[in-house]
């Protein structure tokens, strides 16, 4: 079966697809990952062949403020859409969309009469269980949750609007709007399968029928990929190191991020590893190591605990690894994600990125490094997630809807 995966936005919103790909091609499938430029190495490596989608998600892990994001959002949004139609290949048998590619993926499915199936790294039907995971905010009581979750998704289909209706014009298709659409995909119950534990997210009770919660997909590395000499030399010399990273956050923001990351950790007596991000983090010494990009898979299980911004893939990784957390979360649903680890009790109360400081870092990890209590929630966790087989339940959706 030809199938093409439609993801966009940053690194950690394309990464997991390449091992949920990477999963279908090994069951026999043609895989084809559609998705930005930046990201076509990592489409590559995992043996899937790449499309390009005309949009540039750089620049955006700069953006703190939340009026600010709407705006980018709105502008990666418009690129996207300029060149979705192209994305797709003749032939293809099943289309399976992201969070951000499906508002546009639904025309696009509709004028060729693929079959589509969503495959979600965040919650965004409503429920009273929680708010909206994008508005950062905590529970406003079960009505007021599912109020804001129907606001929330009004809201993206504003953002949507214009670039559906050009891409609707383009595949000459009748004027639809992005509300009616949605309201049309969610009345036949259009099947979407998330990709986060259920140890962090249990599915709501009162999701309509279609919505499943099946597990993480991890990115891909083979099995053979290790660590580079010089982390292994540096984690053999010493007790484990706290890794502090902002992943595609954070952007302009390296120097001061450096340096207040450093003073935490020699008040707080920890040896540590910056990862350099799109914040540019970095610092030398004995205790310090500045490394790139690293397979968290690899290099998690080796850590006291890892300082991050706590968006999804991150925070996943770190839990799937016992590796208890300071989340330091900056915006989108990265608080949501934050207080999920917190309220698990295998991380700190949330620093908010505009309140960190050396201080209150190193006060942080004095505690999460110096009590078990976090490390054994971690490990709790950890072992809930080895039950989950995300990649397999979707393979299993992918079959039952096809007849493959």
């Amino acid at each position: 079966m030809r199938i093409l995966i439609a993801a966009a936005g940053s690194r950690g919103d394309v990464a997991p697809y390449t091992g949920l790909g990477a999963a279908l091609r090994h069951a026999g499938h043609d895989v084809t990952l559609a998705t930005t430029d930046a990201f076509a190495p990592l489409a590559r490596d995992a043996g899937l062949a790449f499309r390009s989608l005309p949009a540039d998600p750089r620049g955006r892990g700069a953006v703190t403020d939340k009026r600010e994001l709407m705006r980018s959002a709105a502008a990666f949004i418009a690129e996207l859409g300029q060149g979705f139609a192209d994305a797709m290949t003749e032939g293809t048998d099943l289309l399976l969309l992201s969070t951000t590619t499906a508002p546009l993926g639904w025309h696009l499915a509709e004028a060729t009469g693929t079959p589509t199936l969503g495959a979600y790294l965040q919650p965004t039907a409503p429920t009273g269980d929680f708010p909206p995971v994008v508005t950062g905010s905590r529970s406003l009581g079960r009505t007021a949750n599912r109020l804001a979750g129907r606001f929330a998704l009004h809201m993206t289909d504003r953002l949507y609007a214009q670039a559906a209706a050009r891409l609707r014009h383009r595949l000459q298709l009748p004027p639809l709007s992005a509300a009616r659409t949605r309201r049309r995909q969610e009345r036949a119950d259009w099947p979407v399968l998330h990709g986060f534990s259920t140890v962090l997210v249990p599915r709501p009770s009162d999701w309509r029928p279609g919505l499943k919660v099946v597990g993480n997909w991890w990115p891909h590395h083979e099995a053979t990929e290790r660590l580079p000499a010089r982390v292994e030399d540096f984690l053999d010399a010493g007790p484990r190191p706290v890794l502090i990273g902002f992943g595609s956050m954070a952007g302009g923001h390296g120097e001061r991020l450096s340096d207040l990351a450093v003073r935490a950790l020699r008040r707080a007596g920890l040896r540590g590893i910056l990862q350099t991000g799109s914040a540019g983090l970095a610092a030398d010494g004995d205790d310090l190591l500045t490394v790139g990009d690293l397979p968290h898979a690899l290099l998690f299980p080796r850590l006291a605990a890892v300082v991050h911004h706590a968006g999804a893939g991150t925070t996943a990784a770190a839990l799937r690894a016992g590796a208890p957390a300071v989340p330091v979360p900056v915006t989108a649903d990265q608080p949501f994600w934050a207080e999920r680890l917190a309220a698990l009790g295998a991380a700190t109360e949330p620093i908010p990125f505009g309140s960190l400081t050396a201080e209150r870092l190193a006060d942080a990890l004095d505690r999460v490094v110096g009590r078990q209590t976090y490390a054994r929630a971690a490990a709790t966790a950890a072992r809930h997630m080895a039950t989950e087989d995300g990649a397999g339940d979707v393979l299993k959706t992918v079959e039952r809807l096809t007849g493959s």
